[in-house]
Formats: C-alpha cells, sequence, structure tokens
C-alpha cells in the first residue's frame, strides 16, 4: 500500500492533545486533484465540522492548476465534503459534543491513487501544557546529541 504524503500539520501536535485519528476521503472538483498531485495544497488552519450528518472540511487551502483554464476552477478555499462511514461520523458527534474535542487536519495525501484526509480529535492545550512540551522536546534533543555515536541499552 503505497501512501504519498502531500502536505501534514505538525503544529497540530504542539496546540492539541490528540486522542484519535480517522481517515476520509475528499470530494474534488474538476483539476484539484492535479493540483494535489503537484503538492500545491496548505492545511493552514483546515478544520472539520459535521452538519446534517456530514462531515465538511474548511479552511483547506488547494490552489488552482496553473496548465488548466482559469474559468473553470473551483474556489481554493471552498468546503469539501469528507467522506467517512455514517458510524464513524455518529462517534465524532457524540465526541465532539460531549467532551468539548475538536476535529483538525494533521495530514493530506494519496494513498492507492486517492487523496484522503487524516483527522483527529484534539483537545487544546493550556500555555502550560505547550511550555511543557517544549521542556520535553529539549531534553530528548539534549539526550540524542550526548547519546550520538554510543549504543544505548535499554
Amino acid at each position: 500500500m503505497s501512501i504519498k504524503i502531500i502536505c501534514q500539520n505538525k503544529k497540530v501536535y504542539y496546540e492539541y492533545f490528540i486522542e484519535e485519528t480517522f481517515e476520509a476521503g475528499i470530494v474534488l472538483q474538476g483539476t484539484e486533484v492535479k493540483s494535489l498531485r503537484e503538492g500545491r495544497a496548505s492545511l493552514g488552519d483546515a478544520f472539520a465540522i459535521i452538519r446534517n450528518d456530514e462531515a465538511y472540511l474548511l479552511n483547506l487551502h488547494i490552489s488552482p492548476y496553473t496548465r488548466g483554464d482559469i474559468f473553470t476552477q473551483p474556489d481554493p478555499t471552498r468546503r469539501r465534503k469528507l467522506l467517512m462511514h455514517k458510524k464513524e461520523i455518529e462517534k465524532l458527534v457524540a465526541k465532539v459534543k460531549e467532551k468539548g474535542f475538536t476535529l483538525v487536519v494533521t495530514k493530506l495525501y494519496f494513498k492507492r491513487g486517492r487523496a484522503k484526509v487524516e483527522l483527529a480529535l484534539g483537545k487544546g492545550k493550556k500555555h502550560y501544557d505547550k511550555r511543557e512540551t517544549i521542556k520535553k522536546r529539549t531534553v530528548v534533543r539534549e539526550l540524542s546529541r550526548e547519546f550520538k555515536g554510543t549504543k544505548i541499552k535499554a
């Protein structure tokens, strides 16, 4: 199974506690797939919402295809429908309503030739949680520098 990552949002792991991830397909129009194959997408502040038992992706920017017809290009930041099973959507609705989670996008990729998006149930971190994350990252970095070239036994 070949996976080609188009773009990732690494900032999500700094901003949110990630509880669970889901995979969903995306409904695309016109030359959006060609543009994605060129890697011309930006997750930025992308997130998902659920309306009328359907999941939608907002703020995903897919740049217009350069060699396509400029008059038939869809809006780069339009709302895109996500393809998920009904049981998954019901589970997401329950979590988002009950515990105050947010649906954020972590990855956009091709899997078996189809565009997929990885959604994560995230709970926002407080300021002190973010500082803790930075401390852990620096400790790991310093340890890896210190033990570089030596074998560490567990």
